[in-house]
């Protein structure tokens, strides 16, 4: 018989953050498993293999107990254990003297993941540095400007508990973001009778549970939403009332410019005298005629008659229409951007916007609570990062850092690598394996990290991390109809606490020396300013004992106690403190009043002190333009406090510099949407006034003349541009198995024994001229590289298409370091010279001696193939979005095993990434500057970091 203390927390193997309870046996104060938290309003007690398997996790005996610094050169596996102290002083003053001598482009924070909210953002921002990087750019930057030009918040949340029908380009029932909460939710709708519809090339376990599958061409999924949303707009079966009221159709209608200049690309016969609504529907009728079922099923191999089941099916759901786009062929393509703009343009048309049923704006079920302290925004802009040739990039161009610090002709001094594994994630890694073995370019690579992975194999400093039960989170995902915190604690430093052990930080509980990441900033912190004269120690000091170094305990009590909303109260209710509650519940509902946001009337005592003027509407010249149509919005000197910290776009600003609160819709003042109309925007103003307005609007190329000249938004895979007779394929990459993510399941030893391998996926017809069975060996080769994988013959994927899965093939350079034992192959790299590189396969997963009995009994040697390390970066120059999917040929290897093998040409590598630098339109923009001010951005800068200086050049202003 076993006696358990149950201390809940919250997962971090993914990011939909479900909640567990963590059995700790009172005996051996160990954890015994971990199972869901039925009391966590997003999982409700469910949970996915990920969840349970940490417990595997905590006992891996591959993991990472203690600080180590390289020895030798970065590569070579050699390593030393080191103090804490020894690496947070070298650490600390790297970066403390590249902030005193002007270098601050020099540190860098590259997260992958990070758990939380507004933690490190606060962190770097008190350090005054633009140093901030994330992998946005390779996961969902094309969903999320898409959805950003429509209605300023840049994800859907949808609810899909509501919903009479569910649209989804994602598999959301086995993976994808948030997928437990919204797979729990999607099947309860089915069982109720809700239909569902899946756009994906490949047949995924989610659309293999679906009413409609719909398997398009790669790239041409915006053809095949137009022509549904043309099947709406014709017959009238869209909500004329929203579309009128909360559209910015009247701006659209006075830019006379752009009207000319669609009816001289023949997108509309005529440009209307008037500027009615009336007028805008005879537009939309012209405007969308051309992508007729017809003409979309020729596209994209998709029949007319299941494009019309759709629209009927959208028609008859009306606002309880959810739909759903996050990586997919929003990630895969030049132009996915379009293809969510696409998507959301039928939620539009039917008023499915912020209703129950339909999709709803991210930013209206997240919440961020306010910190003790708030850093100064940064006056720095860091081009490492945030390029002047990519001003609509969504996030980070992170993925291109060694080619655009070799095109900048620049280095980094620190870099920090956490939840991010750039060499085996990002394409490209041989690249990344060149910036890092160049010490002259990286200074300092410092991993925090639990797990060895192919990235920290090259770093000067391991830092080992916490898991999910050994560190600190604060949390807020929109996985459903409501607003709330979640509350990730490390369960034996709570466990040890309550018995009266004392507790400096949580390596007193965790195992070996591992720390975790929120401790470490306010240790780091501190020595960097020691005596506080950089203005950072201030914002690491207890908010209740002044001066003294913060607690981590003291941090989210302050957060507790102030800044969320009717915990204090529930809390009083059960006799408890703020944080005795957090402590015991780890999770918080603040509100499920989240619906039609945008409908909310103004504050009365607001409107007292407003100012009602309209917005001016411009033309494509710039020039003022009139609108019989009043655009009035609401005006005031500064806006009213929120307790929500949840980044929202913005601010606007009228010429007399007052901030916008709302607009006016139907005589009453609203909140509206934070775009720069207030509305949604069906005619992108910032596409148009920062250079691209030929796509300013949701649109898709006819014919082949205009597919030349909108490249920009045709796929660089397109199927018309594929020549199967000289071997050519579309390569799908962008899809992982529903138990693995990225390097976070390293260390699951039950996850690695049940997926580990990831073959091709190859329709019969092809296999068939191929003259492949499953089984048989391919060489895949891209325009930089090849590798060698497995044959899976399926019809589950579109002849002319293939596929393979990411989130396999992991490696190591040396037996015992590198990589997790579990799932790895140990591999030979070798670097020819003049950027020629291979990597030869020693063998597979195999058994091996260690605490864990387990290790003896692995019985499968398949680890995968490494597929990302042969793609070229390939940024679309819009979203800034990584476009995965590749154009390959395709080969039957003969003569013997060649399984694992990779070859890569980085001179290659360097050249497409040239190639597609020159697609761009770079900044500055309207104003001088380098992005449009209202946008979301990671570490807002002051406005006037935002103005471009003249005398700095650009990349594409660089000799070589």
């Amino acid at each position: 018989m076993h006696h358990y203390e149950l201390i809940p927390t919250v997962c971090f193997n993914c990011e939909a953050a479900c909640g567990l309870l963590a059995y700790i046996d009172k005996e051996t104060g160990q954890v015994k498993k971990l199972e869901g938290h039925p009391l966590h309003p997003g999982s409700r007690g469910r949970n996915c293999a990920k969840g349970p398997a940490t417990v595997s996790q905590l006992t891996n005996p591959e993991r990472i107990l203690y600080p180590l610094k390289r020895v030798g050169k970065r590569g070579d596996g050699q390593w030393s254990r080191v103090s804490w102290e020894e690496a947070l002083d070298d650490i600390a003053g790297r970066i403390r003297k590249s902030i005193i001598e002007g270098r601050k482009d020099e540190v860098v924070y590259h997260v992958g993941r990070p758990g939380e909210d507004e933690y490190t953002e606060r962190v770097i921002r008190s350090w005054g540095i633009d140093g901030h990087s994330s992998h946005t750019n390779v996961c969902s930057s094309g969903g999320r400007a898409g959805y950003a030009f429509w209605m300023g918040m840049d994800r859907p949340s949808p609810d899909y508990t509501s919903a009479k029908f569910i649209l989804m380009m994602s598999s959301h029932l086995e993976s994808g973001h948030y997928f437990n909460p919204n797979a729990q939710r999607i099947i309860e709708a089915q069982q109720k009778g809700t239909k569902i519809a899946v756009i994906d090339t490949r047949l995924s376990n989610t659309a293999s549970k679906a009413d409609y599958w719909l398997s398009p061409y790669p790239g041409t999924e915006t053809a095949l939403l137009l022509a549904i949303a043309n099947q709406l707009i014709q017959t009238d079966r869209f909500n004329h009332k929203f579309v009128r009221d909360w559209t910015n159709w009247a701006e659209f209608l006075a830019d006379r410019q752009y009207l000319e200049n669609l009816k001289a690309r023949r997108f509309i016969e005529s440009v209307p005298d008037g500027q009615t609504f009336e007028d805008f529907v005879t537009v939309l009728k012209q405007l969308y005629s051309h992508y007729t079922p017809e003409f979309a099923a020729e596209e994209s191999g998709v029949s007319a008659k299941m494009l019309r089941q759709i629209a009927d099916e959208i028609a008859r759901a009306g606002e309880a229409f959810s739909s759903n786009i996050w990586r997919n062929a929003a990630a895969g393509h030049r132009g996915g951007w379009m293809i969510t703009r696409a998507i959301m343009f039928l939620n539009v048309l039917m008023g499915a916007v912020g209703e129950e049923g339909s999709m709803i704006p991210n930013a209206w079920v997240k919440f961020v609570p306010a910190r003790n302290s708030a850093p100064a925004p940064i006056r720095e802009w860091n081009e490492n990062h945030w390029p002047r040739e990519y001003p609509l990039s969504y996030f980070e161009m992170s993925f291109m850092l060694p080619h655009i610090l070799k095109k900048r002709g620049k280095r980094l001094e620190v870099y920090f690598t956490r939840v991010m594994n750039p060499v085996w994630t990002f394409p490209d890694g041989f690249s990344w394996i060149e910036m890092f073995q160049d010490e002259k370019r990286v200074g300092c690579h410092v991993t925090l990290s639990p797990v060895w992975s192919e990235t920290a194999q090259f770093s000067d400093y391991i830092l080992p991390m916490g898991l999910a039960t050994e560190r600190h989170d604060l949390h807020s995902y929109e996985t459903h109809a409501a607003q709330w915190i979640g509350f990730r604690q490390p369960v034996l430093r709570v466990a040890k606490a309550r018995r009266g052990d004392a507790i400096t930080d949580s390596r007193d509980a965790n195992p070996g020396e591992v720390w975790e990441e929120n401790e470490f900033w306010i240790e780091l912190s501190w020595r960097i300013d020691p005596d506080g004269k950089l203005g950072i120690r201030q914002h690491f000091e207890s908010p209740y004992r002044p001066g003294e170094k913060i607690t981590i305990d003291e941090y989210y009590q302050w957060i507790f106690e102030n800044a969320v909303p009717g915990l204090p109260e529930a809390a009083a209710l059960e006799g408890m403190t703020p944080m005795e509650y957090m402590r015991r519940y780890a999770a918080f509902e603040i509100t499920k009043d989240v619906f039609a946001v945008h409908k909310r009337e103004l504050d009365k005592d607001l409107l007292q002190h407003a100012e009602i003027r309209p917005q001016p509407y411009s033309s494509s010249d710039g020039t003022a333009t009139t609108s019989s149509v009043t655009n009035a919005a609401v005006w005031v000197d500064k806006l009213p406090h929120q307790a929500n910290h949840a980044p929202q776009p913005g601010p606007f600003k009228n010429e007399k510099g007052q901030l916008r609160a709302g607009i006016i819709v139907d005589g009453r003042a609203v909140k509206g949407f934070p775009t720069p109309s207030g509305r949604l925007e069906f005619f992108s103003t910032t596409l148009r006034d920062w250079g691209w307005p030929e796509y300013a609007i949701p649109i898709y190329p006819r014919n082949d003349r205009e597919r030349d000249e909108m490249v920009h938004i045709v796929s660089q895979v397109h199927h018309k541009t594929i020549d199967v007779n000289k071997g050519e394929y579309m390569l799908l990459p962008t899809f992982r198995l529903p138990t693995l993510i990225h390097s976070r399941t390293n260390g699951a030893k039950w996850l690695h024994e049940t997926a580990h391998t990831n073959p091709v996926w190859i329709n019969p017809v092809d296999a068939k001229r191929l003259g492949v069975k499953t089984g048989d060996e391919v060489r895949i080769a891209t325009e930089i590289g090849s590798l060698v994988d497995k044959v899976w013959v399926t019809e589950g994927i579109k002849p002319g298409v293939i596929a393979c899965s990411h989130h396999l093939g992991r490696w190591r350079l040396h037996e015992t370091t590198g990589s997790d034992r579990w799932n790895s192959s140990l591999v030979k790299m070798d670097d020819g010279g003049d950027g020629n590189w291979k990597i030869g396969r020693v063998h597979g997963p195999q058994p091996w001696k260690s605490s864990d009995p387990d290790t003896s009994r692995v019985w499968w040697t398949d680890g995968g193939v490494h597929q990302n390390i042969i793609f070229p970066v390939q940024p679309d120059p819009i979203s800034g979005m990584m476009c995965w999917h590749q154009r390959v040929t395709v080969e039957r290897v003969v003569g013997g095993s060649r399984y694992g093998e990779i070859q890569v040409d980085t001179k290659q590598s360097y050249h497409a990434f040239e190639r597609w630098l020159e697609l761009t339109r770079p900044a500055p923009g309207p104003g001088g500057l380098y992005r449009p001010y209202w946008m979301l951005r990671v570490l807002k800068p002051h406005p006037d970091a935002y103005v471009v200086p003249e005398s700095k050049p650009g990349m594409l202003d660089r000799a070589e």
